[in-house]
């Protein structure tokens, strides 16, 4: 059987089964995305109402600052044991020139007015190994080999854990069955790839040379879509969710990021929108080896 991918009357391979197992989480699962039909020039698709934060006396810990670092903003919130968010989410623009040192001033800012935790997961939108960050495309050269993990540790005396920001978004989003992608769409566009829940390491889709000896980023990133337009960069992304299916023959694909409100395309059946806040609810699953 084949699915529809777009407006444009381009078409997706189905899904194939029977991936191997590789590197688990089994979020819940989330309601599939709202199409409006309506109205076609707004957004076609809506993520799931973020959760209404609950009390600390009834939070199960230990609780969980959880931390996403983006090329836009910075986002911060404490989710419990249960994977429940605790405080309201925090967001502020990430400072031009982001270095380490401005943007963990920030961090540092932030933390102030969250309230207390037990331990710390941060997403990181860059390569991440041993809890340093191997550097970071749209953000700051100074962010190469920054040991970002033990800087934390230092400063708040909590237990940390440093992960890349999109396979924390895709720990928050699968559902850990079968061959699942996460692609983030924001200042660039991250990717995660999971199997049977398990988390296979070190995908970095995003600067693969994709079209005309550019890579994925330069067309959906937020440099595409200021440079082609809503309508082209959503047709850019029905090729992208095409290729990417004929690649890793994925079960499911989860598509977040602050850019993902933009999508106007009719998404295939097993292709869903999820809210931002699956980049912080994730960071919980990072400690589930503890937990």
């Amino acid at each position: 059987m084949r699915v529809q991918c777009g407006r444009d009357g381009r078409r997706v391979a189905d899904v194939l089964r029977g991936w191997p197992s590789c590197v688990s989480y089994n979020a819940a699962v989330m309601t599939k995305p709202r199409t409006s039909a309506a109205k076609p020039s707004r957004p076609a698709h809506a993520a799931p109402a973020a959760a209404t934060p609950v009390s600390r006396a009834k939070a199960v810990r230990p609780l969980t600052l959880c931390i996403d670092i983006g090329g836009t903003g910075l986002k911060m919130m404490v989710v419990d044991a249960a994977g429940k968010p605790v405080t309201e989410r925090l967001r502020e623009l990430t400072p031009p020139k982001p270095s380490p040192e401005k943007v963990l001033e920030l961090l540092y800012a932030m933390r102030e007015r969250i309230g207390s935790f037990d331990r710390v997961s941060v997403g990181f939108p860059g390569v991440v190994k041993h809890g340093h960050t191997l550097g970071a495309f749209n953000l700051d050269p100074a962010w190469t080999d920054f040991a970002l993990q033990q800087t934390l540790r230092q400063k708040w005396r909590k237990p940390v854990r440093v992960a890349n920001d999109a396979a924390i978004q895709g720990l928050g989003a699968i559902r850990g069955k079968g061959v699942e992608l996460c692609l983030t769409l924001g200042t660039g566009m991250g990717s995660s790839l999971f199997v049977d829940g398990r988390l296979c390491p070190g995908l970095e889709l995003a600067h693969h040379p994709w079209k005309d000896n550019k890579t994925y980023e330069d067309f959906v990133g937020r440099r595409g879509l200021l440079k082609f337009g809503h309508k082209r960069w959503n047709k850019l992304v029905a090729k992208v969710i095409a290729q990417t299916q004929a690649l890793f023959n994925w079960d499911s694909l989860h598509i977040g990021g602050g850019n993902a409100k933009h999508l106007t395309i009719e998404l295939p059946e097993h292709v869903r929108i999820v809210p931002n806040e699956d980049g912080l609810l994730g960071g919980v699953a990072l400690w589930r080896d503890l937990d």
